[in-house]
């Protein structure tokens, strides 16, 4: 019993040495800047519906910029 005692004190004063020892890493730390915000993308209008959407998900076509081929194809009439 003298033995289990002894091994509760000595795995509480290593965890309370743990947690004074981690208090001071935290502060040397400088905070975490958060990730800057991606730069706006540039809308394009459908040129059958007129609907706005990003540049980069647009159709291209004949006779611009579509939101979807099937709208691409009913305004070139293919």
């Amino acid at each position: 019993m003298k033995y289990l005692l002894l091994i509760a004190l000595a795995l509480l004063a290593l965890w309370w040495w743990r947690s004074l020892a981690g208090r001071g890493t935290e502060r040397s730390q400088a905070p975490k800047q958060p990730p800057a915000p991606p730069p706006p993308q540039d809308m394009i209008a459908c040129r059958h519906c007129g609907v706005h959407l990003p540049g980069a998900d647009a159709i291209a076509g004949g006779k611009g910029s579509y939101c979807s081929a099937a709208h691409r194809q009913a305004a070139e009439g293919q």
